[in-house]
């Protein structure tokens, strides 16, 4: 089963979501990409209580702060594979930028994110030596929200993929699908 983990105020309707249910479902693979909620919390015990709700291994691909999330699902025995695009390795930092009222990439609604939430992510840091098996990391050094080189760091020794230009969405992910499912296929 695979599970796609949208990255912070997006929405499992977005444009990487709808191209990797596309193919997978083509592939007639059970694909699942729900839009979580934008508090931390929240967000990882509904994740949480998807990939506990049976007994199949799991597949997650994270991208940005869902990189994040999946980077900490990663530690669970039924989470056998995790593809990462262009994660979030400190979104502490990352996102303090944003403290006040966000805009939600979905419908133009708002959202206020606070302190609390903040500190929330903080639950979720993973030291990933045990799992560097389990990743493939998609990165482009022109990712206009986050340092690729953070990502370079921290998943040192995981398969890693870094393309010049680009940007946070990741420009022709479609290249990678092939990549991405035979990667899961090895799970």
């Amino acid at each position: 089963m695979i599970l796609y983990i949208h990255g912070f105020a997006g929405s499992g309707e977005g444009n990487k979501a709808t191209i990797f249910r596309d193919y997978f479902r083509e592939k007639n693979k059970k694909f699942i990409a729900p839009s979580l909620s934008y508090i931390p919390e929240l967000a990882v015990k509904t994740l949480e209580e998807i990939i506990d709700m049976c007994d199949e291994k799991w597949c997650v691909i994270g991208s940005s702060l869902g990189g994040y999330y999946a980077t900490y699902l990663a530690q669970k025995a039924r989470v056998a594979k995790v593809v990462l695009i262009n994660p979030s390795v400190s979104p502490r930092k990352t996102l303090r930028r944003l403290l006040g009222e966000v805009r939600h990439f979905y419908d133009d609604s708002y959202f206020l994110w606070n302190e609390r939430h903040l500190e929330m992510l903080k639950r979720y840091e993973t030291d990933i030596e045990r799992y560097k098996e389990k990743f493939t990391v998609l990165l482009q050094t022109g990712d206009e929200v986050l340092d690729y080189r953070e990502a370079v760091e921290k998943y040192n020794g995981c398969d890693i993929v870094v393309e010049e230009g680009g940007d946070h969405s990741f420009v022709g992910i479609e290249r990678h699908l092939e990549r991405v499912h035979q990667f899961f296929a090895e799970a």
